[in-house]
């Protein structure tokens, strides 16, 4: 049986479309609505099997990128996002889709109270590369999204307020708990500065998840990684899109 993702839009949302695709060559049944349509009927969001926040700059970014959305969500959505977790349903956001789910408080402890927040670059200028990832083998999500993936593989970035920060209890924390699921590196999988750190992310994090590894939130785009020719590399050498082979894990995971 196919699952049912559900991808939120709003003013602002840019990359929904992209990811609906990618869903659907995954082998998914997808639904793009608008906020305000789901709002009309919300409970139907338990009929779904995977939510996505999909990128952009929702509602321009004003008060901070994802700002506005999560305040929705807080205010609209909270409840049935709770029942929703509890059913084992999976959630992921993407670039913007994670500064709303961090600031809302979804991510990383599914309690609607943010302790993470997502900020302005630390070169202060808007970042569009290519990042290696190194992922952690023993992490909440390597069984769910990671599955099958190798220890360092690469996605595509574009955002200016990506800096992942916490204080140092709940980085601490998050890291204990193997919640850190992607974190910026080189080719070889060794910690490094600016540009392979692009943002200036404390501890290098560019994705985490909850402490399940079905909620997950990561800065790198892989609804732009589903063909090995988006790659820049891709006439010179053989290219796996890893972006496909984690949306595929998210679907599959329904199908074991």
């Amino acid at each position: 049986m196919k699952p049912k993702v559900l991808i939120f839009r709003t003013a602002g949302t840019n990359c929904e479309v992209e990811t609906e695709f990618a869903f659907r060559l995954a082998g998914a049944h997808t639904e793009l609505s608008h906020i305000n349509s789901i709002k009309k009927k919300s409970k139907e969001l338990l009929d779904y099997q995977i939510i996505c926040f999909p990128g952009g700059f929702s509602y321009g970014d004003d008060l901070g990128a994802g700002k506005i959305f999560s305040f929705e969500l807080s205010l609209w959505f909270r409840d049935v996002l709770l029942e929703f977790i509890r059913k084992r349903g999976l959630i992921i956001g993407i670039c913007n889709g994670f500064q709303v789910m961090a600031k809302a408080g979804i991510l990383p402890d599914a309690d609607f109270n943010q302790s993470v927040t997502l900020v302005q670059n630390s070169s202060r200028r808007f970042e569009d590369r290519w990042v290696y990832l190194k992922l952690l083998q023993n992490s909440c999500a390597s069984e769910i999204w990671f599955k099958g993936l190798p220890s360092v593989i690469q996605l595509p970035v574009a955002h200016a307020e990506g800096r992942f920060y916490a204080d140092d209890e709940v980085l601490k924390r998050i890291e204990e708990n193997n919640q850190a699921a992607l974190y910026y590196t080189d080719s070889r999988g060794d910690s490094g500065g600016y540009p392979f750190n692009p943002n200036g992310s404390c501890s290098n994090i560019a994705g985490i998840t909850d402490k399940s590894g079905r909620i997950l939130g990561l800065m790198p785009h892989p609804e732009r990684f589903i063909f090995g020719h988006h790659h820049p590399l891709w006439k010179r050498k053989d290219i796996f899109p890893w972006g496909l082979k984690i949306i595929e894990n998210a679907v599959k995971y329904f199908n074991q």
